[in-house]
């Protein structure tokens, strides 16, 4: 089922028209009975109920919002003109904002596709635009809206890895504009039969669950000693080479392998090493 935009009568004309009629039927009541025309009398008591009925009629339309008509329950259309309208007074009148709203996910455990447990949640912005399909093709589109964005949220969760192990593509945690994307897509492939459209899709929360968030944590920390000692290592050995060809170059003294080997020792220790060092001056000879 999809949206029929139909147009309703400008609501203030109609309103004065019914009005004047209202006070003309009154006039009409008192002269009747006041001169004893039966049939007057009769047609003026029979206009009153039938005024009421249509000034039941009118409703509001406020801005960025519809109202859908139904009769007897069979969709006639939808009315988005904003202001006081007139329609069939027995139509029935279902208001639906067409406003930007947001819905933030509760904080969900799921395993990500490595199966270590973790926490998400995602914030999903969105808004009706089709409100024929949000009223007749889902029960609740809200509740519907809820159900499926957390729905996406575990299947997505599901899909990849909190962070990378195994030289993944996409992680939960070091691609959020990539996720962002899939999210988003996932959300609205679910919602298209609802007549929503999903704005934008992002995650709000990201962790590791309790019970393994403290070996996580030691995990990250090694993972970092582990690289910052590389890149140590690395800029320790640029350094030795460097002092072996600036000594050999100037001729500033010879050293055999030996020597060689007991001077690079020293250097990587002091350029590694984690506190300061403390020289000790050979006063003796070399050899």
């Amino acid at each position: 089922m999809k949206e029929k935009k139909i147009k309703a009568l400008s609501g203030i004309p109609v309103l004065l028209l019914l009005l004047a009629a209202l006070v003309v039927d009154v006039f009409m009541l008192i002269f009747a009975g006041q001169n004893k025309i039966t049939w007057l009398l009769v047609v003026a008591i029979i206009m009153i109920p039938v005024l009421i009925i249509m000034l039941a009629g009118l409703f509001m339309v406020n801005p960025n919002e519809s109202k859908v008509l139904q009769l007897f329950g069979k969709y006639i259309g939808t009315v988005a003109d904003p202001g006081l309208r007139w329609a069939n007074p027995f139509y029935g009148k279902k208001a639906v904002s067409l406003r930007v709203r947001n819905f933030e996910s509760g904080q969900l455990k799921v395993n990500d596709s490595a199966g270590n447990p973790i926490e998400i949640a995602t914030v999903v912005v969105w808004k009706v635009i089709d409100t024929a399909e949000a009223i007749f093709e889902v029960d609740d589109y809200e509740s519907f809206v809820h159900i499926q964005t957390e729905a996406a949220l575990r299947n997505l969760a599901s899909a990849h890895p909190y962070e990378s192990h195994n030289d993944e593509k996409i992680t939960l945690r070091s691609d959020p504009q990539d996720i962002a994307n899939l999210l988003q897509k996932e959300v609205q492939d679910r919602l298209d039969k609802a007549g929503v459209d999903v704005i934008e899709a992002r995650i709000s929360h990201l962790a590791y669950a309790q019970e393994i968030a403290a070996s996580m944590l030691k995990r990250q920390q090694a993972q970092a000693v582990v690289a910052a000692r590389t890149q140590i290592v690395a800029g320790a050995v640029g350094m030795v080479e460097i002092a072996l060809e600036q000594l050999s170059s100037k001729q500033i003294i010879e050293l055999d392998d030996e020597r060689k080997a007991a001077m690079v020792s020293n250097l990587m220790v002091v350029l590694c090493g984690e506190e300061n060092a403390r020289p000790v001056i050979n006063s003796g000879s070399l050899y």
